[in-house]
């Protein structure tokens, strides 16, 4: 039984932030931004998500609509209740008890971005409170970006009690988080208040691949156009580590790693976290328990990762080429579409595939085979199509 109970203080203060007009509560500045935000998120027409997005038509788990919008409409959202600011802080708490999830999502999530204290009593209240898993693993997300050990009782309680999968799973991340004393990268606000729609979809196969660079899980630098004239580049997006499809992944990049680099071939994958979670993914951080595994990747990944794993702390990459950020809700929160992009020796794209559900992509022994012979044509054989 996930427990209700608040102290008297923070239930007054959640109460008093509800009942309130947002007119009330937020300053002039934030008012329009946060108020025009939740209209154009309770005015779309999203995919069922509860804890798997279900394509409204084909009544089955993923998206078969490349051109679909609801990762726009969710990733415009989440930037725009960032850029508020401080003086948002007040609306967003109160949109914590808003009817609709993804209104309850996204200010969540953009609470944690900005690792505001004051959240703490009404983010454990929705983590005890929410029906939809996604929305708690969210809470918990969030928690643990804020980083104070005030929220340990609240998250150690849903460890112990949450009967969803993967709840728990994020509550062991959040507090190995908190006691390590990682919290939300200093440069996070700034990678979600930067988004730039005008830069989305860009990519286009046969054109000169977008240059860009990120963070790698050491901290390092990876650039692509520094690989210009030198390697053939793969770009493989991933989702986390509770994705038992990267952990296959994974296991085949470890297997072909002479095929690879015989072939001249840099590999990267890449993942839409800060870099704690991109760390964990790679065998860094907390050893989580899994599922879908009886043993630990820890000591395997730490000695056999030989490629880098880059971290796209607000997608602005991924959203580029087109992998679009927030697109699924698979299992504990909105990942990115998956997908590959092949680019060339001389920067130029040569495949750019999205997926239409969460194993929709080719394999990495495929992808290999595709670069040696250089024959980019590839559809997977449980690809979804619209009727």
């Amino acid at each position: 039984m996930k427990s209700k109970s608040l102290s008297l203080t923070a239930v007054t203060f959640i109460a008093a932030l509800v009942l309130a007009p947002l007119s009330s509560i937020l300053s002039a500045d934030a008012l329009p931004m946060i108020k025009n935000t939740i209209d154009k998120i309770t005015s779309h027409d999203f995919h069922d998500s509860r804890a798997m997005t279900q394509d409204r038509q084909l009544k089955t788990s993923g998206i078969a609509d490349l051109n679909d919008d609801d990762w726009k409409v969710r990733t415009l959202a989440l930037r725009d209740f960032v850029k508020a600011g401080q003086s948002g802080i007040p609306g967003l708490i109160a949109a914590l008890t808003h009817k609709n999830p993804h209104v309850r999502y996204l200010a969540a999530a953009a609470l944690g971005i900005q690792a505001e204290e004051k959240a703490i009593p009404a983010l454990e209240q929705l983590l005890a409170s929410a029906k939809e898993s996604t929305v708690r693993s969210q809470a918990v997300i969030s928690l643990g970006l804020i980083g104070s050990k005030k929220a340990l009782p609240a998250l150690k309680k849903a460890l112990a009690n949450d009967q969803a999968r993967d709840v728990p799973h994020q509550c062991e991340l959040s507090i190995y988080q908190i006691e390590s004393g990682q919290k939300a990268s200093a440069d996070l606000i700034q990678a979600y208040s930067s988004l730039d729609e005008t830069t989305f979809d860009t990519v286009k196969v046969g054109q000169a691949a977008p240059d860009f660079a990120l963070l790698d899980s050491e901290n390092k630098t990876w650039k692509l156009s520094d690989h210009k004239g030198k390697k053939a580049v793969l770009l493989i997006w991933v989702f986390a580590d509770w994705c038992p499809v990267c952990h296959g992944e994974f296991r085949e990049l470890m297997h072909l790693r002479e095929d690879f680099q015989n072939e001249n071939i840099e590999v990267v994958t890449i993942e839409i976290h800060d870099r704690y979670r991109c760390r964990v993914m790679v065998g860094k951080e907390v050893d989580p328990k899994h599922w879908f595994s009886k043993k630990s990747f820890k000591d395997t990944y730490t000695k056999n990762i030989w490629w880098p794993h880059l971290s796209d702390k607000a997608g602005a990459v991924a959203a580029t080429y087109g992998a679009d950020p927030l697109c699924f809700a698979v299992h504990s929160e909105y990942i990115n579409r998956p997908s590959t992009v092949i680019i060339d020796k001389e920067g130029i794209v040569r495949f750019a595939y999205y997926g239409t559900f969460y194993g929709d992509r080719p394999s990495i022994k495929k992808t290999y085979e595709m670069m040696h012979d250089k024959n980019y044509q590839f559809e997977h054989p449980k690809r979804l199509h619209l009727q």
